[in-house]
């Protein structure tokens, strides 16, 4: 293989994986706990975009328990991000993982 077309293949690649990131910016995800009562949507950039919290999980004596809804949706968010990124990218690079990437 010469050297021009690799790099050709190469700059083909980092159009591909340039446009899939984008698009995966445009992509949102939800995920929630405690049964619904905390839902969260994270766009691709793993960026929180929205929250609901049910009316019912707001209890002044309970804070510490909506608390940790609140966090176990978004982290709950953040994994099917990476995993939609990793599913997207990966269509792009073959199935080869580039570390820092995604």
């Amino acid at each position: 293989m010469d050297m021009n077309q690799l790099m050709k293949q190469a700059q083909q690649m980092q159009q591909q994986m340039q446009k899939a990131q984008e698009e995966l910016a445009e992509r949102t995800v939800e995920a929630e706990s405690g049964g619904g009562m905390v839902k969260v949507v994270l766009n691709g950039k793993q960026e929180l975009v929205s929250i609901h919290i049910d009316p019912k999980a707001v209890d002044a004596e309970e804070v510490d328990l909506l608390e940790d809804l609140i966090l176990a949706a978004v982290q709950e968010g953040q994994k099917r991000v990476a995993q939609m990124s990793q599913e997207s990218l990966g269509k792009v690079t073959g199935g080869l993982s580039f570390p820092g990437l995604f």
